[in-house]
């Protein structure tokens, strides 16, 4: 067992943790990051205009508002998670800018000038001219990242080989930096305006047949048990698992949460079972190796003081996901005792979560709460007021107490004869 766990912190631990530090890969990381206030938002005027309410007396009159009024409720929706791309966009340019020491405002409009010059304004009779807002969402991710990290690159070449516009050392810094900026940005626009306009070439669809097998893998079973298992397998060793593996797969569960999301805005069915808010609140209840079940079996079960007081601290925490306290606390951490279910435990609950949405037992989610709001609550609110989801949580914090237990009681008897010990050593 050491042989294998030496094995794959040689070979896959290293390697994966240099993979996130990746300066592209954290650009992206962090661009994504930096639009989550806006889809958290955005998401819910989802339940605004779809509130989870049962029909007849004045909810049935609630109901009845949102649905005539629906069109004006989900403008906030429409302006801010709709087109999470090109929020996205702005965020990748900045921080990828501002790794290379770029001016990081220059960079990120850039980008986001890159992105939109991948779509073509159309006319439209008594509007003028439009803009198709389809590709500005989760369907346009994929380009908005490659164009952004384009663009920076455009920037980063003519600041390297001095191919800018200098000004005086008197011009503001402000003015100064706007004409530096000016050939990388025509070098982007020409460049972008001539595959998308004179080739006509539409880099969305590319890209989306390109990753379309990709998004088929990312939303089945063994998609979601690979980073559940991976993810808990980092934290084992004290790396932060959502940080290493989020950095390749949340573009893909953006996407996944965006396409459900604009599918409940437009009647249609939920096609993706396994954005993140599904991994939040059905796998990690309490955070990473679902540990809320081995706080309440510290709590109600543990006879050892360390872990009894241990437990109680970390109680109020893992209610709210916040889990470090017990991973680093009891630890879990290289401890080949409580890692068995840390990586069992999530890996079980998800097979279950995933079947039970697949067959329609729960509704898939589509709306993305804080990820500090208690998980019954969070899923509740996740899949857009499904009760279902309250159950599900429950059933899995019970089996996640039923698998931590066993051994808990293993790892607890062991820090009780450690206490007896040290006592009679005193």
């Amino acid at each position: 067992m050491q042989k294998f766990v030496n094995f794959l912190e040689n070979n896959l631990s290293g390697p994966m943790a240099r993979l996130s530090e990746q300066r592209h890969l954290q650009a992206i990381r962090d661009g994504v990051i930096s639009a989550l206030p806006f889809i958290i938002v955005g998401s819910f005027f989802l339940i605004l205009a779809f509130p989870p309410l049962p029909d007849g007396g004045i909810f049935g009159d609630i109901k009845q508002w949102a649905a005539d009024n629906i069109v004006e409720i989900l403008i906030p929706y429409r302006l801010t998670m709709f087109i999470m791309s090109l929020y996205i966009a702005f965020g990748i340019g900045y921080n990828l800018s501002k790794s290379y020491n770029l001016d990081p405002l220059s960079g990120a409009q850039i980008s986001v000038a890159a992105l939109l010059l991948t779509i073509t304004p159309k006319v439209m009779d008594g509007e003028g001219w439009v803009l198709p807002m389809t590709n500005l969402g989760g369907h346009g991710l994929f380009v908005a990242m490659v164009v952004s990290i384009l663009a920076v690159e455009i920037l980063r070449f003519c600041k390297t080989k001095n191919i800018t516009i200098k000004m005086p050392e008197q011009v503001p810094a402000s003015v100064s930096r706007s004409f530096e900026a000016l050939i990388p940005v025509a070098i982007v626009i020409i460049l972008v305006s001539s595959i998308t306009v004179l080739a006509g070439v539409d880099l969305h669809h590319i890209v989306g047949v390109a990753v379309a097998p990709l998004v088929t893998a990312g939303d089945s079973i063994f998609g979601v048990l690979v980073p559940v298992f991976l993810i808990d397998f980092f934290w084992s060793f004290g790396i932060h698992g959502v940080s290493v593996v989020g950095t390749v797969a949340r573009p893909l569960w953006e996407v996944f949460l965006v396409n459900n999301a604009d599918a409940v805005a437009s009647g249609n069915p939920i096609p993706h079972i396994a954005p993140e808010t599904f991994y939040q609140w059905f796998i990690w209840i309490g955070g990473s190796g679902a540990t809320l079940g081995l706080v309440l079996a510290m709590v109600f079960f543990a006879r050892s003081k360390y872990l009894k007081a241990l437990g109680k601290t970390c109680l109020v925490p893992g209610l709210f996901n916040i889990n470090e306290p017990i991973i680093f606390g009891a630890p879990i951490v290289l401890n080949p005792i409580l890692i068995i279910p840390f990586i069992t435990v999530p890996l079980i609950t998800a097979t279950i979560s995933y079947v039970a949405t697949t067959v329609g037992l729960v509704s898939p989610t589509y709306i993305m709460p804080p990820w500090t709001l208690p998980a019954p609550i969070g899923a509740y609110l996740a899949t857009g007021g499904d009760w279902r989801a309250i159950v599900m949580v429950l059933i899995n914090i019970g089996i996640s107490f039923a698998i931590y237990f066993p051994f808990l009681k293993m790892y607890d008897k062991k820090m009780l004869k450690m206490e007896e010990n040290e006592q009679q050593a005193a």
